[in-house]
Protein backbone atom coordinates (compact mmCIF):
# COMPACT_ATOMS: atom_id res chain seq x y z
CA UNK A 1 0.00 0.00 0.00
CA UNK A 2 1.40 3.48 -0.93
CA UNK A 3 2.35 5.98 2.21
CA UNK A 4 2.03 9.13 0.36
CA UNK A 5 -1.79 9.54 1.76
CA UNK A 6 -0.37 9.44 5.12
CA UNK A 7 2.60 11.99 4.37
CA UNK A 8 0.46 14.40 3.22
CA UNK A 9 -1.60 14.12 6.51
CA UNK A 10 1.43 14.53 8.79
CA UNK A 11 2.33 17.63 6.91
CA UNK A 12 -0.86 19.37 7.01
CA UNK A 13 -1.08 18.28 10.98
CA UNK A 14 2.57 20.04 11.64
CA UNK A 15 1.41 23.19 9.75
CA UNK A 16 2.17 26.07 11.93
CA UNK A 17 -1.26 27.34 13.31
CA UNK A 18 -1.59 31.16 13.32
CA UNK A 19 -1.08 32.27 16.92
CA UNK A 20 -2.92 35.48 18.29
CA UNK A 21 0.95 36.65 18.67
CA UNK A 22 0.87 36.65 15.00
CA UNK A 23 -2.58 38.15 14.47
CA UNK A 24 -1.34 41.13 16.09
CA UNK A 25 2.15 41.79 14.27
CA UNK A 26 0.00 41.83 11.06
CA UNK A 27 -2.68 43.66 12.38
CA UNK A 28 0.00 46.44 13.48
CA UNK A 29 1.72 46.24 9.86
CA UNK A 30 -1.71 46.42 8.08
CA UNK A 31 -2.00 49.80 10.07
CA UNK A 32 1.13 50.92 9.14
CA UNK A 33 0.91 50.58 5.52
CA UNK A 34 -2.71 51.78 5.56
CA UNK A 35 -1.72 54.84 7.54
CA UNK A 36 1.28 55.63 5.38
CA UNK A 37 -1.04 54.98 1.99
CA UNK A 38 -3.76 57.63 3.62
CA UNK A 39 -1.65 60.17 5.09
CA UNK A 40 0.51 60.13 1.80
CA UNK A 41 -2.23 60.62 -0.45
CA UNK A 42 -4.30 63.00 1.87
CA UNK A 43 -1.71 65.60 2.13
CA UNK A 44 -1.07 65.35 -1.25
CA UNK A 45 -4.77 66.07 -2.30
CA UNK A 46 -5.01 68.82 0.72
CA UNK A 47 -4.08 71.92 -0.31
CA UNK A 48 -1.38 73.87 1.30
CA UNK A 49 1.81 72.40 2.65
CA UNK A 50 1.84 70.34 5.51
CA UNK A 51 5.34 69.49 7.58
CA UNK A 52 6.42 66.33 8.63
CA UNK A 53 8.50 63.49 7.28
CA UNK A 54 7.28 59.28 7.09
CA UNK A 55 6.54 59.42 10.18
CA UNK A 56 4.19 62.15 10.76
CA UNK A 57 2.91 61.00 7.22
CA UNK A 58 1.85 57.57 8.43
CA UNK A 59 0.47 58.78 11.98
CA UNK A 60 -1.64 60.83 10.02
CA UNK A 61 -2.78 58.28 8.20
CA UNK A 62 -3.63 56.02 11.36
CA UNK A 63 -5.07 59.23 12.92
CA UNK A 64 -7.19 59.32 10.08
CA UNK A 65 -8.20 55.99 9.50
CA UNK A 66 -9.94 56.12 12.81
CA UNK A 67 -11.35 59.91 12.44
CA UNK A 68 -12.95 58.23 9.04
CA UNK A 69 -13.91 55.25 10.33
CA UNK A 70 -15.73 56.79 13.41
CA UNK A 71 -17.45 59.15 11.36
CA UNK A 72 -18.85 56.31 8.80
CA UNK A 73 -19.71 54.62 11.87
CA UNK A 74 -21.83 57.78 13.21
CA UNK A 75 -23.16 58.04 10.11
CA UNK A 76 -24.39 54.48 9.08
CA UNK A 77 -25.45 53.87 12.53
CA UNK A 78 -26.38 56.76 14.34
CA UNK A 79 -24.04 55.63 17.41
CA UNK A 80 -20.27 56.99 18.25
CA UNK A 81 -18.20 54.34 18.26
CA UNK A 82 -14.60 54.36 17.97
CA UNK A 83 -13.29 52.31 14.95
CA UNK A 84 -11.02 52.32 12.23
CA UNK A 85 -11.36 51.31 8.62
CA UNK A 86 -9.76 48.15 7.31
CA UNK A 87 -6.47 47.74 4.64
CA UNK A 88 -9.02 47.78 1.89
CA UNK A 89 -10.16 49.94 -0.85
CA UNK A 90 -12.94 51.30 0.57
CA UNK A 91 -10.90 51.82 3.88
CA UNK A 92 -8.74 53.50 2.03
CA UNK A 93 -10.89 55.79 1.15
CA UNK A 94 -12.06 56.15 4.24
CA UNK A 95 -8.69 56.84 5.93
CA UNK A 96 -7.82 59.45 2.89
CA UNK A 97 -10.86 61.63 3.78
CA UNK A 98 -10.50 61.06 7.82
CA UNK A 99 -6.93 62.07 7.01
CA UNK A 100 -8.14 65.38 5.42
CA UNK A 101 -10.82 66.10 8.31
CA UNK A 102 -7.98 65.98 10.29
CA UNK A 103 -5.77 67.94 8.60
CA UNK A 104 -8.69 70.38 8.61
CA UNK A 105 -9.17 70.20 12.22
CA UNK A 106 -5.22 70.31 13.04
CA UNK A 107 -4.92 73.51 10.99
CA UNK A 108 -7.78 75.32 12.98
CA UNK A 109 -6.06 74.36 16.58
CA UNK A 110 -2.83 74.98 15.39
CA UNK A 111 -3.82 78.79 13.73
CA UNK A 112 -5.74 79.83 17.21
CA UNK A 113 -2.89 78.72 19.59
Amino acid sequence: MDDSGNAAHDVLRNVKKTTDGDKVMINVIAWIVLGFIAGAIAKAIYPGTQGGGIFATTLLGIIGAFVGGTLLTLIQTGKFALTGAALSIPGIIVAILGAMAFIFIWGLVARNT
